[in-house]
């Protein structure tokens, strides 16, 4: 997963680069405005992804730590089957949109199928899947525990541990 956000930002640096440079020159490229726009989308979809199987998407830690521990699992199993049945629903129907596009292509690029741009759909849905269902052991394991760890919360304790006080020492 890192590897494909590391291209697609890669190759989405190119494009802009690219698109900047002709459009200077006066020589516009007539694919660069969809591409660049498919670019982004697919980057975004395949990093949220990467975030998901990271754990790093959006959380609610200290609400759910407030539970007692039964309804910290219980609350924790709920959401996991609600984020479940929301990514086969987008799975299903990014299959769906795929039917539909048979046939069709880009403007700019008439040999490019819409089908291909828009895969992206589906794939990372069940990207999404994935993650979530490896993660999910490890998610219910702190659900039982002490609860969830706030990344944000400790990296900005980190942060003011880490910056000198007025003084010029360090915390």
């Amino acid at each position: 997963m890192e590897i494909i956000a590391a291209v697609l930002m890669a190759a989405l640096t190119v494009i802009i680069v690219l698109g900047f440079v002709f459009r200077a020159a006066g020589l516009s490229l007539v694919w660069y405005d969809e591409i660049a726009s498919i670019g982004l989308c697919w980057l975004t979809y395949y990093g949220s992804a990467l975030a998901a199987l990271r754990g790093a998407h959006i959380g609610f830690p200290g609400i759910v730590n407030a539970f007692p521990p039964s309804l910290r699992v219980a609350s924790t199993i709920l959401a996991e089957i609600i984020v479940l049945v929301f990514f086969v629903i987008l799975t299903v129907t990014g299959l769906e949109v795929l039917d539909i596009l048979q046939g069709s292509t880009l403007v700019s690029l008439p040999n490019v199928s819409l089908v291909v741009t828009q895969s992206v759909i589906p794939i990372t849905a069940v990207l999404f899947i994935i993650a979530e269902l490896m993660r999910f052991p490890e998610v219910l394991a702190a659900a039982r525990g002490a609860g969830f760890e706030d990344h944000e919360l400790k990296e900005a304790l980190e942060t003011i541990q880490e910056t000198p006080a007025s003084g010029g020492t360090p915390r």
